[in-house]
């Protein structure tokens, strides 16, 4: 009882309340507050601050979150070994990843490796966003930049170079820029962080640092349909490489610039530290890494 416990107190954290917990896992609200008082009498400390709003987590619920996690994670793991053999492996792996990258480098990943394992099943959260990893109960993300959260284990993927690119037909209609100054003139379609917008792009030459404040009439916090609107040729947009790789080769998009640098983006897997990483998770991410590194 005292694993089924722990399960429904993460599904309390990941759902941001004890009514959606039971939602999700079929109980009423008096059994999941039932059972979440047995939990903190069990370990005698309060693990949750409740309003009639929202919860947050004590320091000892802090604490649980992370030791459940890792308890439950190893059990699933000695459990899939017993049952299925050291060969087979089961359970559910979430994951997040970029959506352009996501969509059309990662999924097909997934799906191949879904058919050699048919035990496993894989919850995916495409976002260009950050997403707190532990707090949500993500496995891993993929994820460009560097990292704001110490918190988090980092295994490299590639050099996450990046070009400024359009398509043939909007070059011919409004010209190609030589110098970084001519973007000011350009329509450029501009990505959107949270509630940041990219409108300042930087380029590196010869020594020296170019700052270009840039507008267009497209902005999206969606990197395919920055990427389908340059297709379309509605304008100039920045992109890392490996997400427009193919457009470059077929002649879809147009790289410009390419004597002016711009500030790389390193391409990574991170997940949480400080627990036992499945097996399951582990396979994937051995994967995803010899399909997308260098």
């Amino acid at each position: 009882m005292l694993f089924e416990n722990l399960a429904l107190f993460l599904l309390i954290v990941e759902k941001g309340g004890l009514s959606a917990a039971g939602r999700e896992a079929g109980l009423s609200p008096t059994s999941v507050s039932e059972r979440l008082g047995a939990l903190e009498r069990h370990y005698g400390a309060t693990l949750l601050t409740r309003t009639t709003r929202s919860i947050s987590l004590t320091d000892e619920g802090r604490m649980l979150m992370e030791g459940a996690r890792r308890l439950l994670a190893e059990a699933d793991d000695i459990e899939s070994n017993i049952k299925l053999g050291i060969e087979r492996i089961s359970g559910l792996i979430r994951l997040s990843a970029p959506v352009d990258l996501g969509r059309n480098r990662v999924v097909p990943i997934l799906d191949e490796f879904l058919q050699t394992h048919p035990e496993i099943s894989l919850d995916l959260n495409l976002t260009d966003g950050y997403l707190d990893l532990a707090g949500q109960g993500i496995d891993f993300a993929i994820r460009y930049g560097a990292l704001s959260d110490s918190t988090l284990r980092v295994r490299k993927l590639s050099e996450g170079r990046r070009v400024v690119c359009a398509s043939p037909a909007y070059l011919k209609a409004h010209g190609t820029p030589r110098h970084p100054s001519d973007l000011a003139h350009q329509q450029c379609i501009l990505m959107r962080f949270g509630s940041n917008i990219h409108r300042e792009w930087q380029f590196r030459a010869d020594g020296r640092t170019f700052k270009v404040q840039v507008s267009g009439r497209r902005i999206a916090n969606d990197g395919d349909q920055v990427r389908q609107w340059c297709l379309a040729g509605h304008g100039v947009c920045i992109k890392s490489y490996i997400d427009v790789f193919d457009d470059l080769n077929a002649g879809r998009l147009v790289e410009v610039l390419q004597t002016y640098s711009l500030q790389g983006v390193d391409l990574q897997i991170v997940y949480p530290s400080g627990h036992a990483v499945p097996r399951r998770v582990k396979l994937l991410m051995d994967e995803i890494s010899l399909k997308l590194a260098n």
